[in-house]
């Protein structure tokens, strides 16, 4: 797999992320250690997004 479709697969993942953020976020009784782990998980993924990019 080349860098830049690394990068973009990366990307994607991230953008599916926020969106299951926002709509465990908006639905009352979510799970918040679900919503944590959503959030770490999509912060590793920038963190890769933001090494790759630099290298």
């Amino acid at each position: 797999m080349s860098l830049s479709a690394r990068l973009q697969e990366l990307r994607r993942k991230h953008a599916n992320l926020s969106r299951q953020v926002e709509e465990a976020q908006k639905r009352p009784g979510s799970d918040a250690l679900q919503v944590t782990a959503l959030k770490k998980e999509k912060l590793r993924i920038k963190e890769e997004i933001e090494r790759l990019s630099h290298a």
